[in-house]
């Protein structure tokens, strides 16, 4: 194709118009065909109506070479998808004697011998559709190619969708379309607005080969700079990558915390095994949401000690050693209190490092009426600490907790870089 392949995401499913599910399958598609150069021009979230269905089609045929779709295949009344496709494409649903029989197996593993109506209907397919198994549930995948353009109608669990994606779907299209993987480099900057940092690298941008391309994805504090590489030999974009980031460095120094990684886990992964450091969390306002980060990560056992959630007054005492003076006196959201739970935790776990935080999360003041947003958080570095405040009144309680722990795992990075 003289054109980029082009792609449209369709999320079916009511659960995702009233805001009860999250839809992190048009990211996750997105992101993947994105890695083999296919474009998504349009990303739609319809309910199940087959009516709706059908129209959506009908657009995104319009749009695109490519067709993926999730959710709706279930064994429920509500479950429209296939009759939506059924009429629109003008073909039979028959059953399909291998899907049942993969069913059945899918099914007996989890103790249910019995094979209801319900799930018979899951062995329907469209007439003259492509079936890719699914070693994950029960629905299978179907593409139809109609007219050369590729229609894929998947499930909408998450956990069915990615490796149907992954395993299956992409290297179909890779082959299909001649496509070839492209790379991507992820450059973090920390320190610099990201206004500023756009002016100080003008020129570097500017500059750079055709093959590349830069975006900008501000996260919290952090700017990460992210270079896209096509239209090449992979080695040939590997060399051009590695010599401008070579640029990047010169031109930025230490505000780069990073040239490896997205995700701010990942940086302090690389960087703690790298210099054989431990690391532990006391929580407060941030709930275990920062433990949650560091073990997101496989390998975190090498160097995340551990790490608690003193929530309350009473357990920061008994479980850090605050001392009960320092409460009353400062009350519970205060660089002091931030402080002593750091080297309390540091104390408890034995780690090289240690990280506090304290603080107001919303929507509620706390016992003392500490303002809402205020927060206090240490990371503490052998005996050297450090302590830092944040007034984030603007910020609803989820996306505080976020923002704060990707904050501090940030400055544990600028810390042991300094260090």
């Amino acid at each position: 194709m003289s054109r980029p392949v082009q792609a449209v995401i369709i999320c079916i499913g009511d659960e995702l118009l009233s805001g009860n599910t999250l839809d992190t399958n048009s990211h996750y598609i997105a992101n993947e065909l994105r890695g083999i150069g296919i474009e998504t021009k349009q990303i739609y979230t319809i309910s199940d109506e087959a009516e709706i269905i059908e129209k959506t089609l009908k657009e995104s045929l319009s749009l695109a070479d490519i067709i993926i779709s999730t959710g709706g295949l279930g064994p429920t009344k509500d479950d429209k998808t296939l009759e939506a496709y059924s009429r629109f494409f003008n073909r039979k649903l028959v059953f399909n004697d291998e899907v049942f029989a993969q069913l059945k197996i899918f099914l007996e593993k989890r103790g249910r011998a019995e094979i209801l109506d319900l799930n018979r209907n899951q062995a329907m397919v469209l007439e003259g559709a492509e079936v890719l198994k699914n070693e994950h549930g029960t629905a299978p995948c179907q593409l139809i190619d109609d007219n050369d353009k590729l229609i894929f109608c998947l499930p909408g669990v998450p956990f069915e969708v990615k490796p149907l994606i992954k395993e299956k779907i992409i290297p179909l299209l890779k082959s299909r379309f001649g496509l070839h993987s492209i790379l991507t480099a992820v450059v973090s900057v920390v320190g610099i607005p990201e206004s500023a940092l756009s002016h100080k690298i003008e020129d570097w941008e500017t500059h750079l080969p055709k093959s590349l391309s830069l975006s900008y994805l501000p996260v919290g504090n952090r700017i990460k700079l992210r270079i896209t590489a096509k239209g090449s030999t992979e080695i040939e974009l590997q060399k051009q990558l590695k010599i401008e980031i070579q640029k990047l460095k010169s031109l930025l120094g230490t505000s780069i915390i990073s040239e490896a990684n997205d995700r701010i886990q990942d940086i302090v992964k690389d960087l703690l095994i790298s210099r054989k450091m431990t690391i532990s969390t006391a929580e407060s306002c941030t709930g275990g949401a920062i433990s949650k980060l560091l073990t997101s990560v496989s390998g975190s056992s090498a160097y995340f000690a551990g790490g608690v959630c003193t929530y309350s007054p009473e357990m920061k005492a008994k479980i850090l050693g605050v001392a009960p003076s320092i409460i009353e006196k400062h009350t519970v959201v205060s660089a002091e209190v931030s402080q002593a739970m750091a080297k309390g935790c540091q104390q408890l776990f034995g780690t090289d490092i240690s990280v506090s935080t304290t603080g107001v999360a919303g929507p509620n003041t706390d016992q003392y009426n500490n303002s809402i947003g205020l927060v206090y958080y240490s990371v503490r570095i052998g005996e050297k600490e450090s302590t830092h405040k944040l007034f984030l009144p603007h910020l609803e309680r989820e996306d505080f907790i976020n923002f704060v722990s990707e904050k501090v795992l940030q400055t544990v990075v600028e810390e042991v870089l300094k260090s």
